[in-house]
């Protein structure tokens, strides 16, 4: 429906208590840390072990008692992840092998011992749970943002509604400090919008009549009132939250194949502990305590714990780090493809430029005022929705003109409009028109006209003319602008040594234009969807990884083809944002660099741990056996290893 403003409250019943819902806050906080229920059980653990350990000169019965409850406490999480692995999968992982070598370490006496290992066990695991939590947080901190109802306003009067019941047209107020419960566009008022939550933007954006807002921001100190443009579950903020959610159940390559070879290793595992403990006796006449004690040890430095928390820590640092910039991966898959990335292919309108074509030249004929013209383009397309008709209405309203009232006014299909003023006669439309009218007394500058489109057309502008009556009155030129991150874009990604592409469905003159503009490497034009595709085909064929950033519909099936597609946020159609597998929820092209600048550092960060890792385990091994080593010392330094490498991960939360 189309609001009116009888049907407006008035502006004294609005004012309602400020209340501020934001974004969570996003630095470390060790209340959150502690909050963490796998952490509280592992501190709980830490502190029953040490309480063993000091009454065990006193009480040798209480002492085991308090150890008991620190190993149930600590490990009891685990050994049920264990178990319900073995039961559902068929499969050993490593939560077992620590909880059995816990468990062997108090059959033989080292009753702390076995609770150390649980103690720093079940810490780095909520270290990692930790790091997840706050990944989670960081991707979808919107989501406590999500708005319940909203205030909609019918014939004068306010009712509270859920948000589903809202529709297109719905009008809605919007007090100060409340959240913004639809996307929509101002009708009426003007305030601050803190969009932090879905773009990144730290500072709060201005919003006035005409502009667009979106679901899950926060109104700042002035009431707004609203009219839906999209439903509930078409939202923006409808689509981060189905992206959030994929990102949550999609695996890294790198994981699944550590969690493959988890289940082969920790079978090897097992099976070796298995014949450590029968053998030696037979074999080397060693005592079966030192054996059980040595096949203990072996149980736990062997254990692929540091291994196996050597990517994801670090992974979902790097998404969360992102997300914080307003950059929303899908999952950590696209994050280490994103790495690897040696081509970035954009598409030109809406992408490297705004997307919105700007009057650049505006050229009145001899005889006629500049402002004339003006006035009398924009007026006559004023009731057309044509890109091109609207940047004319625009700079019009820019200069502070008065549009003057149209006759007879009708679109002339392939060309252009026309409509009287004054009872006058003025036509607008394409500058192909000139190719058709011949040399005469009512058009004796023709060439002059011609001359001046081939200049205009050469530097890549789309050039309409202006008849009056059937002469040649005026000649404007219009081009969509550059964005102006672009070039430092295009420039950040070449400094780090990849290549820069443009494809886009325009003109050649108007790509090469664009090209100068932004520095880009290569540049292919006059393309559709289809050549789009083919091109992203030959660039992975030639160069290797590719990223495809685009806003369109048109950019879809090249966004798919691409090793890694990135959609804007803000302006990208809906097909591009369910096709891209990482999205710029701020359409800031700068930080792309960045973002593949990040995914190289997370993947730094992966392989050393994953080298620390199998260090440490091949070290430990070969002191048991060459010199042998204490269960203590095992426990420490493989444990100690686990913690070291989460931590190495968090570095990227910074």
């Amino acid at each position: 429906m189309q609001a009116t403003s009888k049907h407006l409250p008035k502006q004294s019943s609005i004012s309602g208590s400020m209340k501020k819902p934001g974004a969570p806050k996003r630095r470390f906080d060790p209340r959150a840390m502690l909050s963490n229920s796998e952490m509280q059980a592992a501190l709980g653990s830490g502190l029953l072990m040490l309480f063993a350990w000091a009454v065990g000169g006193w009480s040798e019965i209480l002492s085991i008692a308090l150890y008991v409850i620190s190993y149930t406490i600590g490990g009891w999480n685990k050994a049920k992840e264990g178990v319900e692995t073995l039961v559902k999968e068929r499969d050993l992982d490593v939560n077992l092998l620590m909880i059995a070598a816990a468990l062997g370490a108090a059959s033989i006496g080292y009753w702390n011992e076995g609770a150390m290992l649980i103690f720093i066990f079940a810490l780095s695991g909520a270290l990692e749970s930790y790091t997840m939590e706050r990944s989670k947080k960081d991707i979808s901190s919107l989501m406590a943002l999500k708005p319940a109802t909203a205030m909609r306003i019918e014939q004068g009067s306010m009712n509270e509604v859920n948000i589903d019941q809202l529709v297109i047209g719905d009008l809605l107020l919007v007090r100060p400090g409340d959240l913004i419960p639809a996307d929509g566009k101002v009708y009426r008022g003007e305030s601050a919008v803190d969009q932090a939550s879905i773009t990144g933007e730290s500072v709060p954006v201005e919003k006035c009549a005409g502009s667009e807002v979106f679901a899950g921001t926060v109104n700042g100190e002035g009431p707004l009132y609203i009219e839906v443009t999209k439903a509930a579950e078409n939202t923006l903020f409808a689509k981060i939250i189905k992206m959030v959610e994929e990102a949550e159940t999609e695996v890294p390559n790198s994981q699944r194949f550590i969690k493959r070879l988890e289940a082969i290793y920790a079978r090897v595992i097992v099976a070796s502990t298995v014949a450590l403990i029968i053998l030696p006796p037979f074999l080397l006449d060693w005592s079966w305590s030192a054996t059980f004690y040595k096949a203990m040890v072996f149980l736990v430095v062997a254990s692929p714990c540091a291994l196996v928390s050597s990517i994801m820590p670090a992974m979902l640092s790097a998404i969360s780090k992102s997300a914080r910039k307003g950059v929303l991966f899908k999952g950590g898959v696209h994050l280490e493809n994103m790495a690897r990335t040696t081509v970035v292919a954009f598409d030109k309108t809406g992408t490297l430029t705004e997307g919105t074509p700007q009057v650049t030249d505006f050229i009145a004929g001899e005889g006629y005022s500049r402002q004339e013209l003006l006035t009398v383009s924009a007026s006559i397309e004023h009731m057309s929705r044509h890109p091109l008709a609207e940047a004319i209405v625009r700079k019009a309203e820019e200069e502070g003109l008065d549009l003057q009232g149209v006759e007879d006014s009708k679109t002339i299909t392939g060309w252009g409009i026309e409509g009287q003023i004054d009872g006058h006669l003025w036509r607008i439309g394409k500058s192909n028109l000139l190719d058709e009218l011949t040399s005469s007394s009512m058009n004796p500058e023709l060439e002059h006209w011609k001359l001046k489109r081939q200049q205009l057309a050469e530097e890549g502008k789309t050039v309409s003319i202006i008849l009056d009556g059937e002469q040649i009155a005026g000649m404007i030129a219009l081009q969509d602008t550059v964005r102006p991150q672009a070039e430092a874009a295009v420039r950040k990604l070449q400094e780090l040594g990849i290549k820069v592409a443009m494809l886009t469905g325009d003109r050649d003159a108007t790509a090469q234009v664009i090209a100068g503009t932004t520095g880009v490497d290569m540049v292919f034009a006059d393309l559709l969807p289809e050549d789009k595709v083919k091109h992203i085909k030959a660039l992975r064929e030639k160069y290797g990884h590719v990223v495809m950033v685009g806003d369109g519909v048109n950019d879809a099936p090249a966004l798919a083809t691409a090793t890694v597609g990135m959609g804007m946020g803000m302006k990208g159609s809906g097909a591009a944002l369910e096709i891209a597998d990482v999205v710029l929820m701020n359409d800031n092209i700068e930080e792309i660099a960045s973002t593949i600048s990040l995914a190289r550092r997370s993947q730094r960060i992966v392989k050393q741990n994953m080298i620390f890792a199998v260090t440490v385990i091949a070290v430990l091994m070969i002191s048991n056996f060459v010199q042998g080593i204490a269960l203590p010392f095992g426990v420490i330094g493989h444990e100690g290893s686990t913690i070291l490498v989460i931590l190495n991960g968090l570095r990227l939360l910074r």
